[in-house]
């Protein structure tokens, strides 16, 4: 079968695991033991006759009352493909299916006496129109989230529905005034204001490495790109399109022409490890008569004993900034330099020409760029590569050539006139006659 169903007995009120996923497939915070998600609420949110409730938050779910004679008759069914996904007879049961993301439910209830005659008494089919639907981004991602917001709005526009977005409130300001038709909140604000309660569905973003049975995403993320896992998901059309900014302010931080960089990542796989690289870079850019202004959160991250620091001359624009600040310094950037990370979504966001460096993922995973720079020529890709289980708490991952003199080749081996070549191609950064 491919949902399942839990029989009530008379004197339990609930199946205490109903809406408890599998511990292996959702990711749980290892220091807080937190989950990574608002729970959906406990009953379903949707009430129908004869006293059964039903909704679509984190899957289709049927609540059927105890009863004493008669059964009840349950059926999922996907009507876009017209499978039956589950049926089931029983005397009181949480129906939920197994598949958590958008799937076009049908609903069917049917009361059978205890002569076999069955009679529907409830018949509903997935509509979101004017209702509401929550869907969750997972904090501490800002190149996951603004990635995936689009395809969140997408889904509001074409299901007609009142969405709510519930992210980390550091980005919220980023988006919050260029979609006045979604309602932005904390994962806090979610549970504080009892939006489970009233949800029709709720929907969760992620990267679900160990989700082999497809409950969370329909197919692999690893195979259709990180921005684009969203859209199935959500079950929306994956043409890739980059979220609307309105910032605070949006004049020009300096006056003179500037590109922005960001050299530091969570892993040192995304980095660029070529030991001269960055410094070619910048000697190049201020040669053109740029000035080279880094807008990383930190000057120098590492761990254990590997540390990265950014380059010598360049202008140090890193701290805990707000990211509106950072977004007003790619608005007006000739281009931005950086990595596979946030900064470089971010400022595909604010419209800047993005020239990343990245040989840990493949072109596919990102959003597409014309200055995208890879070394076919080395190990590369290894993040789409499903054989492999990343791990985040390895900050030296390198699963194919750790401990060699290999590690690290998927950039170590990106030269700086590699990367430099690119940049003469860069319509928005023409060459400057440096002042006198």
């Amino acid at each position: 079968m491919l949902d399942t169903t839990t029989d009530l007995d008379p004197d339990t009120a609930a199946s205490p695991d109903a809406t408890v996923p599998p511990a292996s497939v959702v990711a749980v915070d290892a220091k807080s033991s937190k989950p990574n998600y608002p729970p959906p609420a406990t009953e379903p949110t949707q009430n129908a006759d004869r006293e059964i409730r039903f909704d679509f938050n984190h899957g289709a779910r049927v609540r059927l009352p105890v009863r004493t004679e008669g059964k009840w008759r349950v059926q999922l069914r996907d009507l876009d493909t017209g499978n039956i996904l589950f049926q089931s007879e029983n005397k009181g049961a949480f129906v939920r299916s197994s598949k958590h993301w958008f799937v076009r439910f049908s609903v069917d209830v049917w009361d059978v006496d205890d002569d076999g005659v069955a009679t529907e008494v409830l018949t509903h089919e997935y509509d979101a129109r004017d209702r509401a639907v929550l869907i969750n981004f997972p904090l501490g991602t800002l190149g996951d989230t603004l990635a995936w917001f689009p395809y969140a709005a997408r889904f509001g526009q074409v299901r007609g529905c009142r969405v709510t977005c519930a992210m980390s409130p550091l980005i919220i300001p980023l988006l919050r005034d260029a979609h006045p038709d979604i309602r932005f909140v904390s994962h806090e604000g979610a549970i504080e204001q009892d939006l489970a309660a009233t949800a029709y569905a709720t929907y969760c973003l992620g990267l679900f490495f160990d989700d082999a049975d497809c409950i969370f995403q329909p197919t692999d993320f690893r195979h259709v790109g990180l921005h684009r896992t969203a859209a199935y998901i959500l079950g929306v059309d994956p043409a890739e399109e980059a979220p609307r900014l309105v910032l605070p302010d949006e004049t020009r931080p300096i006056d003179e022409p500037y590109v922005c960089i960001g050299i530091q990542s969570s892993t040192q796989a995304k980095y660029w490890n070529n030991p001269d690289g960055w410094r070619g870079v910048v000697k190049f850019l201020k040669s053109i008569g740029y000035r080279v202004i880094c807008i990383d959160q930190k000057s120098v991250n590492g761990r254990g004993f590997v540390w990265n620091h950014i380059p010598h001359g360049v202008e140090d624009e890193t701290g805990d900034r707000p990211l509106t600040e950072r977004a007003r310094w790619l608005r007006h950037a000739a281009a931005f330099i950086g990595l596979s990370s946030g900064l470089s979504w971010l400022a595909w966001a604010a419209g800047t020409a993005v020239v990343m460096i990245s040989g840990f993922t493949h072109p596919t995973n990102e959003f597409g760029t014309p200055y995208r720079v890879i070394n076919w020529h080395t190990c590369n890709s290894c993040w789409n590569d499903v054989r492999l289980r990343f791990d985040h708490r390895d900050f030296l991952w390198c699963p194919r050539h750790a401990g060699t003199d290999r590690q690290f080749e998927c950039t170590r081996l990106i030269t700086a006139d590699q990367v430099i070549e690119i940049l003469k191609r860069v319509t928005s950064l023409p060459t400057i006659q440096p002042a006198v």
